[in-house]
């Protein structure tokens, strides 16, 4: 068996999306954010780091947001690409793209909106790229701060049951 994260797992990672659906779903109704008003989230697992195992063995979770029917690309594909940059470079996307653009591969997404959090990796699309990146630090704190607590013996009642 492949190893995962001690801290992680997938209620977690549920739980860190659920809790910033809130936020999100408010943000996709503002203008100018996403012209579709969508957004889809991949959560991988930081216990399976770039080379230990396929990127799909990788993924922990994913979420989408807003109607499928209202989609107008596949920003599920376009956020695991983005996951998948992330996890590879064990940076944000933002920062290889925009300023260490001379490490990307010819199959590297050139699309930005995932994180490195602490080898934390969230990746969204479906909103302008300071926004699915915005969206996936929102993910990704949630995420850090329910490991923290799993960690410390101090996990919140009532965190992981929080319906996605």
């Amino acid at each position: 068996m492949k190893p995962h994260s001690h801290f992680v797992d997938h209620d977690a990672a549920r739980a860190a999306v659920a809790l910033a659906l809130p936020s999100i779903e408010k943000l996709l109704q503002c203008p100018g954010v996403s012209a579709c008003h969508v957004l889809h989230l991949v959560v991988l697992d930081p216990g399976r780091p770039h080379g230990s195992c396929p990127f799909d063995e990788a993924v922990l979770y994913e979420h989408s947001v807003g109607p499928r029917a209202h989609w107008d690309a596949d920003y599920a594909q376009f956020a695991r690409d983005k996951a998948r940059l992330c996890w590879r470079h064990r940076m944000g996307g933002r920062q290889l793209i925009l300023m260490e653009p001379h490490r990307l591969a010819h199959d590297d997404s050139l699309l930005w909106g995932g994180v490195w959090l602490d080898g934390l990796v969230v990746a969204a699309s479906g909103a302008l790229s300071s926004w699915d990146e915005a969206c996936s630090l929102m993910v990704a704190a949630h995420l850090r701060a329910i490991a923290l607590d799993r960690s410390t013996g101090m996990e919140i009642a009532g965190v992981l049951a929080v319906k996605s």
